[in-house]
């Protein structure tokens, strides 16, 4: 039984994250920060879809592990583009504040 919804699990996140390369493929638009970002939606989604009722097996506690993580990543993409839409002037005054 274990066994089964572990494989759903990896099934389902596969599935996303190939559907996910191929339309962003197809949209001439697949870039590593994007195919990251759309998968990690991915992940959340199918966490919370397939999280069980009752008892939490060991394995799904370990996932959960990794969502800090891959938060960060996502933060460190967000913070990335805002610096490159701001003008330089408005970015090198800000940082001059913080230092």
């Amino acid at each position: 039984m274990v066994t089964n919804r572990r494989q759903q699990f990896v099934h389902a996140q596969t599935a996303w994250m190939l559907v996910t390369a191929l339309v962003l493929a197809l949209l001439d638009s697949l870039s590593y920060e994007l195919f990251f970002v759309v998968s990690l939606i991915g992940f959340l989604v199918v966490t919370e879809l397939t999280e069980p009722f009752q008892i939490t097996p060991r394995w799904r506690r370990r996932i959960r592990w990794l969502i800090p993580p891959a938060l960060l990543g996502f933060a460190y993409i967000v913070v990335r583009r805002i610096l490159a839409i701001l003008p330089d002037e408005l970015v090198s005054t800000a940082l001059g504040v913080l230092v």
